[in-house]
């Protein structure tokens, strides 16, 4: 897909323009994504090594002037310039850190701390309320609905009038991170008792307050006339903040379609998005532009699908932003989810080169890296990420996994709880910190971790698959399973997910369940034709049949085989443990290529002593010796085999004289 002269120039001087308005609003994330994209151009020659000469005739250059991104309502332009001098005094407040002096440039006394409005309407806040303040709203909005165009009163109105719709962002958007500062400040240490839920942000009922009667006043959420996108936003976020997750996303919605530039809406509104469907319903109230493709790519990254409709997306942006590190960072971590590590490490590693001082997304390809493993490029990365910013939830992941590759445990964690006491919402850490606390056998706290991992991000699978974990650890199957559930309902792509699911099943003695499972680990974890069922001992069709040379996990098919054996199908169960023997060896002269098998290993010599046994209650003697000979040689399990050697060569011999005698 590419652009022509024109559309790439509207769209840079787009770009230009919602940078300079989330700078003026203090939205730093969305305005470096957009700067970044800005300069990800093929024809972008704004770089250190330019040495062009500089003249006066830059015609081609847009250069936004300061009323090119100011908005065109008329009345907003005059409230914005009577403003101004009080919107520099807020907004340098804003960047001091002095939230509330900052909220008391616009709303001096109206906001009180902690405080509601004492009247709510609209049906993203009765939701909220108890029957008798639904009964005392209703009765207050005297018949009217909704959003509609004559609101219920208050006493004590909280909003000023002759406010811009840029100064209201501003100060509500303080009194947001006001709240923030002092929740985080109550909330103490990591894990301590006011950690999490119980500790909330109390300004959030006092900007909802204020927010509904704005937009009661304009004609609810239908009108979108008199709105610039940014209020909504803000609303949007207040909303997810009480769990109103549906009024939330019509509001986030809303601004998107107002504001498409705005990347940090779409990055709330993505948090929305739980499966490939849920994103297709989305899609369908998008904006056609292309943020609504780097939405699709973000939240197929997310949801872990590697299709060819996702990558085609990801080249027609590249074609575009050739030089763009969001789109080979969300690359590299489909291919990194995809299991095709040394794609994902060749683009990490391209990126690190490019741009050495960048940390956004950095802590995966540790993880990539811890995954290989790959201790010297792990201590590299970590050397660097210090010496860039020690102070950033990255860099801390990215030590702690350096240590938890160690074996250095203690000091993994100390690091995980440094990241997030620099950002308590950044997810990686706290999932990371769980499986810390699993390898020290801390049940309780890598459970609590889990969970605070899942409260950020829902579509975490390792996160499920941890609290699975955690309460195995417990011997609680039942909870353990329906976590197990998840993870693989999230990342069905893992074989790791559905054997979790098929332990779970055996421990709760339902082994046909376990079956099912550890046969469908089986199929995602081979290439192998997957047509016919499986668990067929005999014909041509059994796509086991060549599945030799390490195909399957013998693990996996050796469990298989004690569930049958637990059910008494001793055929089947004979059959997978043959299944297992067969992984030692390579293909062989029927098979394709030089494939080595996995050789002896203790899973399969506990299948060669199993065989043995039941070729030996069987009576076969002759596969008995020869499976009990192998073992001897192998070094497992050798008393018992010699036993079974002795033993068969005493029933031969007794054999051969009563032969003689008869």
């Amino acid at each position: 897909m590419a652009l022509s002269s024109e559309q790439q120039l509207e769209l840079q001087t787009q770009l230009q323009r919602v940078v300079l308005a989330c700078n003026e609003r203090c939205l730093y994330f969305a305005a470096k994504w957009s700067a970044e994209l800005l300069n990800s151009f093929a024809t972008s020659e704004d770089g250190p090594n330019d040495d062009s000469e500089d003249t006066d005739n830059d015609d081609d250059v847009g250069v936004p002037q300061h009323g090119q991104y100011l908005n065109h309502d008329p009345k907003e332009a005059r409230l914005e310039a009577r403003e101004l001098p009080r919107f520099f005094l807020a907004k340098s407040l804003f960047d001091c850190r002095e939230f509330d002096r900052c909220a008391a440039v616009f709303l001096p006394i109206q906001v009180p701390h902690s405080t509601s409005s004492p009247q709510i309407t609209s049906l993203t806040r009765v939701a909220l309320l108890s029957p008798q303040q639904k009964l005392h709203a209703q009765v207050g909005s005297k018949g009217k609905s909704v959003f509609g165009r004559q609101p219920a009163k208050s006493k004590a109105s909280g909003l000023p009038k002759n406010l811009s719709q840029k100064a209201l962002f501003l100060a509500l958007y303080a009194r947001y991170m006001s709240g923030e500062k002092r929740k985080n400040e109550d909330s103490e240490t990591i894990l301590g008792p006011a950690d999490g839920p119980v500790t909330a942000n109390k300004e959030i009922s006092g900007i909802l307050a204020l927010l509904e009667e704005y937009f009661n006043a304009r004609g609810g959420l239908q009108d979108i006339t008199n709105s610039q996108g940014w209020l909504d936003y803000l609303y949007g976020i207040a909303l997810l903040r009480t769990k109103s997750d549906a009024s939330a996303k019509q509001w986030l919605l809303r601004s998107v379609n107002l504001q498409p530039y705005n990347w940090s809406a779409w990055l709330e509104l993505a948090s929305l998005v739980r499966s490939p469907e849920e994103m297709q319903q989305f899609s369908e109230h998008l904006p056609r532009n292309i943020m609504s493709l780097f939405f699709h790519i973000h939240c197929s990254q997310e949801l872990f699908q590697q299709t060819p409709e996702v990558f085609n997306a990801l080249a027609q942006m590249e074609s575009i932003f050739p030089r763009s590190s969001f789109l080979q960072q969300q690359k590299a971590m489909l291919h990194y989810h995809g299991r095709d590590h040394e794609s994902a490490l060749q683009i990490f590693d391209t990126l690190l080169k490019e741009q050495p001082y960048r940390l956004d997304g950095m802590e995966i390809f540790s993880n990539l890296l811890y995954v290989l493993p790959n201790r010297p490029r792990l201590a590299t990365l970590a050397s660097i990420a210090s010496d860039v910013d020690k102070f950033r939830p990255e860099t801390n992941c990215i030590l702690g996994n350096y240590y938890s590759l160690m074996s250095e445990h203690e000091k993994a964690v100390l690091h995980f709880r440094r990241a997030l006491t620099l950002d308590r919402n950044f997810q990686a850490a706290w999932t990371l910190m769980g499986h810390e606390y699993i390898e020290l056998k801390n049940t309780q706290a890598a459970i609590e971790s889990y969970r605070r991992a899942v409260d950020t991000n829902r579509k975490d699978y390792r996160a499920w698959y941890g609290l699975g974990q955690g309460y195995e650890m417990l011997e609680c199957h039942s909870y353990s399973l329906f976590y197990y559930q998840r993870a693989a309902a999230l990342y069905p792509g893992d074989p790791k997910m559905w054997a979790a699911v098929g332990n779970a099943y055996a421990r709760c003695n339902k082994t046909g369940n376990a079956i099912q499972a550890f046969k469908r680990a089986l199929v995602v974890g081979s290439h192998i034709d997957t047509s016919s069922s499986f668990g067929s001992s005999g014909g041509n069709s059994d796509p086991l049949a060549h599945a030799v040379g390490g195909a399957l996990d013998p693990q996996i098919l050796y469990e298989i085989a004690c569930l049958y054996e637990k059910d008494g199908a001793w055929d089947e169960a004979a059959a997978y443990m043959e299944l297992t023997l067969a992984q030692e060896e390579g293909a062989g002269e029927e098979g394709v290529g030089d494939e080595e098998g996995l050789g002896v290993t203790q899973v399969t010599c506990r299948a060669r002593l199993w065989l043995a046994r039941f070729c030996y209650a069987r009576g076969e003697w002759a596969r008995t010796m020869e499976l009990a000979n192998e073992l001897c040689q192998d070094g497992w399990e050798v008393e018992e085999a010699k036993g079974l050697v002795r033993d068969v060569r005493g029933r031969l011999a007794l054999a051969e004289e009563e032969e003689v005698e008869g």
